[in-house]
C-alpha cells in the first residue's frame, strides 16, 4: 500500500472583501476536521477584493479535495496552490524577549542586526524585535534568541506571491 506523503502547502485565494468571506472559507476546513496552520487576509489592489493566504499541511489528494471544496464557496474568485520555489514567500514576528544586563541586550541587538531585523521597543527588562522574512528565517532567529527567554511572540502567518 502506498503511503500519502504529508507536507505543507499554501493555498492563495482571490476572494471578494466583504464581511462573512473568511467565516465561510474557514469553516468549511473545520467541517472537514482539517486544521488551517496559517492564515493571512488582506485587501489586494482591487478595493472589492482580497487576497487571501492558507498554510495547511496534508497529502497531496487532501488538499486537491480542499481546493475543489473551496472553489465552490460564492465568494471565491480565484485559487492557486503556490510552489514555494516560485513564490515569495514572508511572514513578520514580534518577538519579545527578557533583557536581565547590558551584555544580554547588546547580543539580542547584534542577533536582530544579523538577522536583518529592526529593534521596534525597548524597556528596562524587555526587548521587542521585528523579524520579516521566510518562516525558517523566523524559527532560527527563535532557536537563537531562546536563550534569553521568550516573553512573548506574535506571528502574521504566511503571505506569498508568485515570483514574476
Amino acid at each position: 500500500m502506498e503511503e500519502k506523503q504529508v507536507k505543507n502547502y499554501i493555498i492563495s485565494t482571490i476572494v471578494e472583501n466583504k464581511p462573512g468571506v473568511l467565516h465561510r472559507a474557514s469553516n468549511m476546513f473545520r467541517k472537514r476536521g482539517f486544521n488551517i496552520d496559517s492564515i493571512s487576509v488582506g485587501p489586494t489592489e482591487h478595493k472589492d477584493l482580497a487576497r487571501m493566504t492558507i498554510t495547511i499541511n496534508g497529502d497531496e489528494t487532501t488538499v486537491e479535495q480542499l481546493v475543489k471544496q473551496l472553489s465552490k464557496l460564492i465568494d471565491v474568485i480565484k485559487i492557486s496552490v503556490l510552489n514555494p520555489q516560485s513564490s515569495v514567500i514572508r511572514e513578520l514576528a514580534l518577538i519579545k524577549l527578557h533583557v536581565p544586563d547590558a551584555k544580554a541586550r547588546s547580543d539580542i541587538i547584534n542577533y536582530a542586526n544579523i538577522f536583518r531585523g529592526r529593534i521596534v521597543d525597548v524597556s528596562p527588562a524587555s526587548i521587542t524585535v521585528e523579524i520579516t522574512g521566510t518562516p525558517d528565517k523566523i524559527d532560527a532567529f527563535l532557536s537563537l534568541a531562546s536563550t534569553f527567554g521568550i516573553k512573548e511572540i506574535a506571528r502574521t502567518g504566511i503571505t506569498a506571491l508568485v515570483r514574476g
